[in-house]
């Protein structure tokens, strides 16, 4: 039985060719440069990376040579992972969809590295659309947004009063979340969640806000990203 096993792990079932191999890296790359325009399409968050783009593309083409070295031979398999157990990814992955994106560019040159060139390019073609249009749509998005608003002013009664007055028309939610000491006894920084009444008049809020001689520096973070106000 093992000599049968040993015989079995030399058996060249998918035998490699010149030709084999073009394909294989032209599916794949082809595969990973729509992979990588979809990304630069709907990626909305703040640490855009260029490399992570650029390596999209490289990874289904490695991804696909791997596969293709491995073949139907069990010992190869071990092998890689052995030899890929000893590399270190330090890189922290901010956003779930860059990871949701790596697993793409993996499938893709896995399906172009056994072969299968119509399920690698169909698979990137239908899961690109349906990325493309959960983005149009904006599908998962809460209905009502909550922003950050960030302001330096100089504490007192009318101040406060004057503040509240203009949050009150222009938020339907508000919430101090956090406040600090700008090394002034009365000049104060603030962190509001609010939500808006309107968004599409967010500048608005600004405006009143920084004209009307109460605040100091008035900013408004749109990202959800940037919600989460810095602590200290």
């Amino acid at each position: 039985m093992n000599g049968l096993f040993q015989e079995f792990q030399y058996i060249d079932l998918f035998p490699v060719t010149i030709y084999t191999v073009l394909y294989n890296l032209l599916v794949s790359f082809l595969c990973g440069f729509t992979i990588s325009m979809v990304y630069r399409q709907i990626y909305k968050g703040p640490s855009y990376s260029v490399t992570y783009v650029n390596a999209l593309i490289v990874l289904a083409m490695i991804t696909s040579i791997v596969i293709l070295v491995i073949g139907n031979n069990l010992a190869r398999a071990f092998g890689l992972v052995g030899a890929m157990s000893i590399i270190r990814f330090r890189t922290a992955v901010r956003d779930v969809q860059d990871i949701v994106f790596i697993f793409f560019s993996l499938s893709a040159g896995m399906a172009s590295g056994v072969g299968h060139y119509t399920v690698a390019i169909a698979g990137t073609m239908f899961i690109s659309l349906v990325l493309v249009l959960l983005s149009v749509f904006n599908y998962g998005q809460t209905r009502k947004r909550e922003f950050l608003l960030q302001m330096s002013y100089y504490t007192s009664d009318d101040n406060e009063l004057a503040i509240e007055k203009i949050l009150k028309k222009h938020c339907s939610k508000m919430k101090l979340v956090n406040i600090k000491n700008l090394g002034s006894d009365n000049l104060l920084e603030a962190f509001y969640h609010i939500a808006l009444k309107d968004e599409k008049r967010n500048s608005q809020i600004l405006s009143e806000l920084t004209t009307s001689k109460v605040i100091i520096n008035a900013n408004l973070y749109f990202d959800e990203d940037d919600v989460n106000p810095p602590t200290y």
